[in-house]
C-alpha cells in the first residue's frame, strides 16, 4: 500500500499543470538491491500554445521548437537507452516503463498531415533534423525502419484534430549512446547543466551506469474545463549506478584487494584461515554521499525553477524512516517527509553546493519495492544460415488478476517471419490467448515486417509465443563493415492494458534486442582476387605496353646531341680529340 501510494505522489507531482512558474526539476534516489542506486532526473518545462505559435519561447528551447514545427509534430516521444533494467532484483521500472526505451534510440510521434505520404516527408524532415540537434544517426530511420502501430501507443496529450495526425515509430539498436547526446540533451535545459540538479550529469558517470535512459517528450496539456493549452516537454534521465563503482577514486580508478590483514572475514566458515577470506556479510546500507556517486557537488538549485508548494522539493529520497541522512550546504534547506516518512524531500538553496551524506547503518527493515506487471524475456532459437525461429516468454506475478496486453514487433526486411507457424500457448490453459492481430508483411528493401498482438494472460501464467522466420542474403555493398558481427534486431515493445496505468504515460516493458546472424560470405576472397587480379593487369599490360611503345636502337646509332649525362661527355671529348689529331 506505501509503495503505490508513493508512486502515485510522485506522478501527481511530476504530470500536474504548472503552477507559479514554467519550469521545474526534481530529482528521485532510491536505493536498490545489491548496493545500487536509482537516480531519476526529471525535467519538466511549459509554454502556452498561443506563444509557441508565434515563436516567442520562454523556457522551452527554441532550437528543439523550430524542429517541431518545421516538421507539424504535435507530440514527440524520443528514447536513448543502454543496458538493461534487472525486473527480478531492482523491481517495477521508473515511472512503470513510461520513459523507457529500447537499446540504442527509439523515436515515435504524431504528425498532423493529409495523406500518408506527406506524413512520411515530414517524417524524414523530423528525424534529419533531431540527427543534428543530438549528434545522432537518426537520419538512419528510413522507410525499412519505420512502422505504423496501430495498439502499442496511445497519445498522451490532448489533441483537437486527432483526424488528421499520423503516428510513426522507428529505431536504431545499433545506435550507440555516448556523451556527444549527452551534452545537446543539456544544453535544451534552461540551466543548461550549470546549476541545480542537472550540474551532477556528467558523461563519466551515466554511461558507466549499468543501465541508463534519456528521454524526451513534448505534448500539448489542456486545462479542465478550459480553452487554455500549453505545449508540455518533459526531459528524463534514470540511471542505475553500482555505488561501489561509483566511488572508485579518480587517482586510484583501477580496484585492487585490500591486504589480507584490512579484510573483514566471515571467522565462523570453517576454511577461513590466515591466507583465505570469505567476506563478512555485516548486514548494512553502505556509506555514500552525493559528491562520491556523481564526482561533482549538487550546484544548488536552478534560479528558474518554482520556489513555491510541492514543486519547489528538488531533491527526494526514498529510504526506511529509521536511516540517517545528513545535509551539508551553506544555504537554508528544508526538509518534507512523505509517504510514512519514506520519502524525505528538500528544498534547495540557490547558489550553494548541497551534499548528502548517508552514513554505513544497520537496517532492520527495508522497503516493499513493487514488482512489475509482466516480466518479459526474448531470444532467438534454431541454428544455421537459413532460417531460425524467435521466442517471447511473458509471465503474469498476479495470482488474482489476468493482464492484457499489446505485443510490437518491428523486424527488419531480411527477417521473414511466416505468419503460419505464429504459436502462443499458455503453461495454465488451453485456451488462445490472442484476442486480436495486426499484420503488415515486409517488402524487401522497401519496409520491415510489422506484428501486433493482443493478448490475455490469466493469473499466476506463463505465455510462450513462437514463430519462424527465414533468414535473407544481402547483396555484397549492404553488409556493414563488421559483418560477421551479425545484425541488430529492435527490442519487443510490451503495453500493459490492463490493469491500467495511474497516469498518461502507461505501463510497459521492452525486451532486449537480438543479435541475428546472417549468411555472410568471405570478404578476404573478394579483396584475394581484387589484388591478384591488379598485380597480373599492372605486370602483364605494363610489360606489353613497354613493348608495344618502346623503340630499341644500337649505341652507335644514337646521335650525340641526344646522348646524356657522363655517356654524352665521353662521346663529346672523343669526337672533339678526333677532330685535334685529323687536324694536325
Amino acid at each position: 500500500m506505501l509503495s503505490s501510494l508513493f508512486f502515485l505522489l510522485v506522478n501527481a507531482w511530476l504530470v500536474g499543470a504548472a503552477a507559479s512558474a514554467d519550469y521545474h526539476e526534481r530529482l528521485l534516489l532510491r536505493p536498490l538491491p545489491q548496493d545500487t542506486l536509482l537516480a531519476s532526473f526529471n525535467f519538466r518545462s511549459n509554454e502556452s500554445a498561443a506563444a509557441f505559435e508565434q515563436q516567442n519561447f520562454g523556457y522551452f528551447p527554441r532550437s528543439f521548437g523550430q524542429i517541431l514545427q518545421h516538421a507539424h509534430a504535435k507530440e514527440l516521444h524520443l528514447r536513448f537507452s543502454v543496458g538493461r533494467w534487472d525486473a527480478e532484483n531492482w523491481g517495477q521500472r521508473p515511472w512503470s516503463g513510461g520513459r523507457e526505451g529500447g537499446t540504442g534510440v527509439e523515436l515515435w510521434a504524431w504528425l498532423e498531415a493529409d495523406t500518408e505520404d506527406e506524413a512520411f516527408a515530414r517524417w524524414l524532415k523530423l528525424t534529419n533534423a533531431l540527427s543534428g540537434l543530438f549528434c545522432a544517426s537518426i537520419n538512419f530511420i528510413d522507410a525499412t525502419k519505420t512502422i505504423r502501430p496501430v495498439m502499442a501507443f496511445a497519445p498522451e496529450g490532448q489533441h483537437s484534430n486527432a483526424s488528421r495526425l499520423h503516428l510513426l515509430h522507428g529505431t536504431l539498436p545499433h545506435e550507440v549512446v555516448c556523451t556527444e547526446n549527452l551534452t545537446p540533451f543539456l544544453k535544451l535545459l534552461p540551466c543548461k547543466g550549470k546549476a541545480g540538479i542537472s550540474s551532477l550529469l556528467s558523461g563519466h558517470k551515466l554511461f558507466d551506469a549499468s543501465f541508463q535512459t534519456m528521454a524526451i517528450d513534448v505534448r500539448p496539456t489542456c486545462e479542465e474545463g478550459s480553452a487554455t493549452c500549453a505545449l508540455e516537454m518533459e526531459q528524463t534521465v534514470d540511471m542505475v549506478l553500482d555505488l561501489a563503482r561509483a566511488k572508485r577514486p579518480k587517482d586510484d580508478p583501477i580496484p585492487r584487494p585490500l591486504p589480507i590483514d584490512q579484510l573483514e572475514c566471515d571467522t565462523s566458515k570453517p576454511y577461513n584461515a590466515h591466507d583465505s577470506c570469505y567476506p563478512l556479510n555485516k548486514g548494512t546500507q553502505p556509506a555514500w554521499t552525493l559528491e562520491e556517486v556523481f564526482g561533482r557537488p549538487l550546484k544548488g538549485a536552478c534560479p528558474l525553477t518554482g520556489q513555491t508548494g510541492d514543486e519547489a522539493d528538488n531533491l527526494c529520497i526514498n529510504i526506511p524512516p529509521e536511516r540517517t541522512v545528513e545535509v551539508k550546504t551553506s544555504g537554508e534547506v528544508s526538509e518534507s517527509r512523505l509517504v510514512a516518512d519514506t520519502l524525505r524531500c528538500y528544498k534547495l538553496p540557490t547558489g550553494a553546493d548541497v551534499d548528502l551524506v548517508l552514513p554505513e547503518q544497520k537496517m532492520a527493515t527495508d522497503l516493499v519495492r513493487p514488482k512489475p506487471g509482466v516480466f518479459a524475456a526474448r531470444s532467438i532459437n534454431g541454428h544455421g544460415q537459413e532460417r531460425g525461429s524467435i521466442q517471447a516468454v511473458i509471465s503474469n506475478p498476479s495470482t488474482t488478476e489476468a493482464v492484457e496486453i499489446v505485443y510490437l514487433e518491428s523486424l527488419p526486411w531480411f527477417m521473414k517471419p511466416y505468419l503460419h507457424t505464429l504459436r502462443a500457448r499458455l503453461d495454465t490453459t488451453a485456451e488462445s490467448p490472442i484476442k486480436e492481430t495486426y499484420y503488415s508483411p515486409a517488402v524487401d528493401r522497401k519496409r520491415g515486417t510489422h506484428l501486433e498482438l493482443r493478448l490475455r494472460i490469466p493469473p499466476a501464467s506463463t505465455l510462450t509465443l513462437t514463430y519462424d522466420f527465414d533468414k535473407a542474403i544481402l547483396r555484397y555493398t549492404e553488409y556493414p563493415p563488421d559483418a560477421n558481427r551479425g545484425f541488430d534486431v529492435a527490442p519487443a515493445v510490451i503495453r500493459v492494458l490492463s490493469p491500467q496505468a495511474r497516469d498518461h504515460r502507461g505501463i510497459y516493458v521492452r525486451t532486449t534486442s537480438l543479435l541475428l546472424p546472417l549468411p555472410t560470405p568471405d570478404f578476404s576472397m573478394p579483396y584475394n582476387v581484387i589484388i591478384l587480379t591488379s598485380t597480373v593487369m599492372a605486370l602483364g599490360f605494363g610489360n606489353i605496353f613497354n613493348l608495344l611503345v618502346r623503340r630499341f636502337v644500337a649505341v652507335d646509332e644514337v646521335p650525340i646531341t641526344a646522348a646524356g649525362g657522363i655517356k654524352g661527355r665521353v662521346l663529346d671529348k672523343a669526337y672533339r680529340l678526333k677532330a685535334l689529331v685529323l687536324g694536325g
